[in-house]
């Protein structure tokens, strides 16, 4: 009796070391995805490295706040820091930041907040702040959109956070941003997406001629003559200028194929990123949503190209439409 009761007792022991310790484990739930066993340490920077004709150097800004937009994004090899990507992951991909890093990250709509942590470098295209993944943007509420303004927050969260996170669970929710905060941060990045004012060349005037010194030549006067009769005029008939009628330029011919990059609640989202990217927007019927697309285009040959140019730039979920412009 002493033996098994001996034995109940070790087994409880083991149970309650079990459940304190491995802070870094997946945190078990019914059908949840397995998630490897990652950690923060060592963290990482890596060289710096070149998006276009930027470069941007890796560093460890403990007080980093920025603006700007963020995509997400699908990724296929291991992240930039060696860990297996997981799409239902909270993590996301940063061109600078210490890999791994926790952010807040808000949606300048919404003013919804949530933890992220940072594994992976990127975006890999200059109009993007962030890339977060699938799980991520899903949690923020821009998995439909494709890409929204965000602000983009360094933090030192709670240990009992980062474990979830590690874990591949989301953090607890953040309290929404206040829209007076909201409205800085929103005319923050508006005037980020405003190009900087170029130069004028004002031509400046001829200065005027100097004067001459010189007297005027007095004019010679006319020889004496016979007085002669002035000439007669000749009565000339003006010859009516023919009509030309202005032939109206032919419009060209309107396409009923678009590719859509993205769809914004606020118009100075859609704008923004429309600016960046050359393309339009184009609001809904009821004014709720404004789109930013590429076209029309007047063959579906045509648009499929734009498309493929749109995802070649970053923008992995634009998509082509027809007959809905």
């Amino acid at each position: 009796m002493r033996f098994e009761t001996r034995l109940l007792t070790g087994a409880a022991a083991l149970l309650t070391l079990a459940s304190c310790g491995g802070g870094d484990l997946p945190l078990a739930s019914a059908g949840a995805p397995t998630v490897e066993r990652v950690s923060d340490y060592p963290v990482k920077l890596g060289e710096p490295f070149t998006v276009g004709s930027t470069t941007y150097t890796p560093e460890d800004a403990a007080l980093y706040d920025e603006v700007g937009i963020a995509g997400w994004y699908a990724n296929s090899s291991p992240t930039a820091n060696g860990e297996s990507f997981a799409p239902s992951a909270i993590s996301a991909a940063h061109k600078t930041l210490p890999l791994p890093s926790y952010v807040e990250v808000t949606a300048l709509d919404t003013g919804r907040t949530i933890l992220v942590r940072i594994n992976d470098r990127g975006p890999m295209s200059n109009d993007r702040l962030i890339d977060l993944s699938e799980g991520a943007a899903r949690q923020l509420g821009i998995v439909d959109k494709g890409a929204a303004g965000v602000r983009v927050r360094r933090v030192n969260p709670p240990e009992n956070e980062k474990s979830a996170l590690r874990s591949g669970q989301p953090a607890t929710v953040r309290m929404d941003t206040p829209e007076s905060l909201l409205k800085v941060l929103r005319d923050k990045l508006a005037k980020q997406a405003k190009p900087a004012a170029q130069p004028v060349a004002v031509e400046k005037p001829a200065p005027p001629p100097k004067a001459n010194s010189a007297k005027p030549a007095k004019a010679a006067k006319p020889a004496a003559s016979a007085k002669t009769e002035p000439p007669k005029p000749v009565a000339v008939e003006a010859k009516p200028k023919p009509k030309t009628e202005a032939k109206a330029k032919a419009p060209a011919p309107g396409g009923n194929y678009v590719v859509q990059v993205a769809a914004f609640a606020s118009r100075a989202n859609a704008d923004a990123l429309a600016k960046k990217l050359n393309a339009t927007v184009s609001p809904t019927a009821d004014g709720k949503l404004f789109r930013v697309r590429f076209g029309p285009f007047a063959t579906e040959k045509e648009a499929q190209a734009a498309l493929a140019d749109a995802k070649k730039r970053g923008y992995p979920q634009a998509r082509m439409l027809r007959d809905q412009l």
